[in-house]
């Protein structure tokens, strides 16, 4: 139904207004009773062979969805409903920001991708607060934390031990967001020796709450050998409790969109199927060169059991989608939990 009948429709608009849209719907359609209830008992696939322990939580199936989905934290309670065994809210920001100037989310639908270069627009720190305190308990709930696009260099680690404390005793983990192609001036966050100076900054803070919370690291599937190396010695040097591979990708190579409309969109991260394989072969170096020493989140271009399996295979522990559920529809998280345990 989704892909014949709600998808045309959704893809006849804006993909941005049609995002804000879907999400007033959602939030309307959960206050009918007995309805959440339903999507529960359509969607959810409950077994404790879904169960994966990591970092000393519990998740209900590895199928998580991604960061910018739900920026805000306005509907992860709404999402719960649909099968997931957590969702990533943010990227958060200390204060809020407009973002990147729109238009600037685009689809590729013939290569079943999209384009954004949203630049971190988000509420803010203290509304993000203010949305998580209405937490109902459902589900796994992740922070992505990451600086405002305005803030100096030399005020990077601020902004992120900023978030950190202010999301602390709300989310069940953090992850840092050092990754995004679509801010400004983020070139520092690439360097290897900012990043653990950033990651032994927020460590420290965490180690200073009376709960100690996960902190994963979210990279580009951009980086290359020598750089994946680094995230491997950096995650030994740190004690990093996981990595997200990978984020949105700057790489336009065999896409099916036509050069013209390209340039058109100009810069942006892509995701969706156009980086799939890439996600996965980040995933895979990692896990093999590292001895499966740390856990790996896997996203990037899923939009099949097929290629969740995929990602599991390569060594991801956890999956995330994004892209796949806007082309595919909330069936997809049921699919890949029932292929999940078809295997076990």
């Amino acid at each position: 139904m989704y892909k014949k009948l709600i998808r045309p429709i959704f893809f006849l608009f804006d993909p941005e207004k049609i995002h804000y849209f879907t999400f007033s719907i959602l939030k309307v359609v959960s206050k009918i009773p007995l309805l959440p209830f339903f999507l529960r008992s359509f969607y959810k696939v409950k077994d404790k062979k879904l169960e994966r322990k990591l970092f000393g939580l519990t998740f209900e199936n590895p199928v998580g969805l991604a960061a910018g989905f739900d920026k805000n934290a306005v509907l992860y309670n709404e999402l719960a409903n649909f099968g997931f065994g957590f969702v990533e809210i943010g990227t958060v920001t200390p204060l809020s920001q407009i973002g990147n100037p729109k238009k600037r989310l685009f689809r590729l639908k013939d290569d079943q991708g999209i384009i954004n270069r949203m630049g971190f627009n988000n509420n803010g720190i203290a509304s993000a607060v203010k949305e998580l305190k209405k937490n109902k308990g459902k589900i796994i709930i992740g922070g992505n934390i990451g600086k405002n696009t305005t803030t100096k260099p030399e005020n990077y680690t601020a902004d992120y031990l900023m978030c950190f404390e202010g999301l602390h005793p709300y989310v069940d983990y953090f992850v840092l967001n050092v990754s995004c192609p679509n801010v400004s001036s983020h070139a520092k966050l690439e360097d290897a020796e900012y990043l653990k100076e950033l990651i032994l900054e927020v460590k420290k803070m965490n180690n200073k709450q009376a709960v100690q919370k996960p902190i994963l690291l979210k990279i580009a599937p951009d980086l290359n050998k020598r750089q994946l190396d680094e995230i491997i010695l950096l995650m030994s040097e740190t004690k990093l409790d996981g990595v997200i591979a990978s984020n949105t990708s700057v790489n336009r190579k065999g896409l099916i969109e036509s050069k013209k409309r390209l340039e058109i969109i100009g810069n942006g991260g892509l995701s969706g199927k156009p980086i799939k394989s890439r996600s996965t072969e980040v995933i895979k170096y990692l896990a093999d060169n590292s001895g499966k020493k740390f856990p790996i989140i896997g996203v990037g271009g899923i939009h099949s059991e097929k290629d969740a399996l995929e990602k599991l295979d390569a060594g991801a522990d956890l999956i995330q989608i994004y892209t796949g559920f806007i082309y595919e529809g909330p069936s997809l998280v049921k699919r890949i939990n029932k292929a999940i345990l078809s295997r076990v």
